[in-house]
């Protein structure tokens, strides 16, 4: 995912404020960044363990299991990663929101995709890729009209978008 990197830039970036004489999430870092997602994940829950800035190693655990597929598994780490003080930002939300999309549950993908738009950190790539996100969870639901209403909107904020307006004709059919 491409916000992956900036997911690790900002652990990274906390990992150092924080100043911890020797915080595992470090070498978790590296791991992640090495395509180590096992290794990875138990440097993190030594972190966690070690009740060395839990919340981000719990959105580093997060990371991993989404890298290794588990969608169950890095929900829960990411959700957890909120409930132990990491920020919230639109990029946590819009892996949560993909989590739920890969489970099949995109009336709850909805959700946070829409907390991740609301987030003051949120780019203007992320956010309309979680607009986007928003479009493919409607038509999940199969609920046509408001994927075609939201694609609409999507269009007119972002009109040079090739593969919106073949979805757009798309939906038009149905």
């Amino acid at each position: 995912m491409k916000y992956m990197k900036i997911a690790l830039s900002v652990m990274a970036a906390a990992i150092v404020l924080t100043g911890c004489v020797k915080n595992p999430s470090e070498k978790g870092v590296e791991y992640l960044e090495d395509g180590k997602y096992k290794e990875a994940i138990e440097q993190f829950q030594d972190a966690i363990d070690s009740e060395v800035n839990a919340g981000d190693a719990y959105r580093g655990i997060g990371i991993a299991k989404w890298e290794q597929e588990d969608y169950e598994g890095a929900k829960e780490a990411f959700q957890n990663a909120l409930d132990n003080g990491a920020k919230k930002t639109g990029t946590i939300y819009n892996f949560m929101g993909n989590c739920d999309m890969k489970l099949s549950r995109p009336e709850s993908a909805l959700n946070y995709f829409r907390l991740g738009i609301g987030q003051e950190d949120s780019s203007e790539e992320l956010k309309k890729e979680m607009h986007f996100n928003m479009i493919v969870a409607y038509e999940q639901m199969k609920d046509w009209e408001s994927a075609k209403a939201k694609l609409k909107e999507y269009l007119a904020e972002y009109p040079d978008d090739e593969a919106a307006k073949k979805e757009l004709e798309f939906l038009e059919t149905r």
